[in-house]
């Protein structure tokens, strides 16, 4: 089993930044079998991919946060980052931290999800 627990999500002004935290944790987990990723839900919209770093280090990017994101990882103490900058109105969704085999860009490539933190942009 792996546990994912998201956390830094808040009220933010456009044009700022946040972090965005996800500690992963399990006896099966290891950073070199899976992928992490982030993904965002707006209010009234459907899931989207945001960014993601898989089993080898790579990362990828939505098309809607690619230049602003950015995704990091810190192997030894089992977290992700999502450092978020030039923030947007349309930024506003609840985040989720999800683990997975992959494909590191489909919501149907991870099997482990935490609940997710709110993340409101206010222009």
């Amino acid at each position: 089993q792996v546990r994912v627990v998201e956390s830094g999500g808040e009220l933010a002004q456009a044009g700022g930044s946040l972090r965005l935290s996800c500690a992963v944790s399990g006896r099966t987990f290891a950073f070199d079998k899976y992928a992490v990723g982030w993904f965002r839900q707006p209010p009234g919209k459907e899931r989207e991919f945001v960014s993601s770093v898989s089993w080898t280090g790579s990362t990828f990017y939505g098309k809607s946060v690619k230049g602003r994101f950015a995704i990091s990882r810190d192997v030894p103490n089992g977290m992700v980052y999502l450092q978020m900058n030039s923030l947007k109105p349309d930024d506003t969704a609840f985040y989720y931290c999800a683990v997975g085999e992959g494909p590191p860009e489909y919501a149907q490539g991870y099997d482990y999800w935490g609940r997710g933190t709110q993340v409101t942009v206010s222009s």
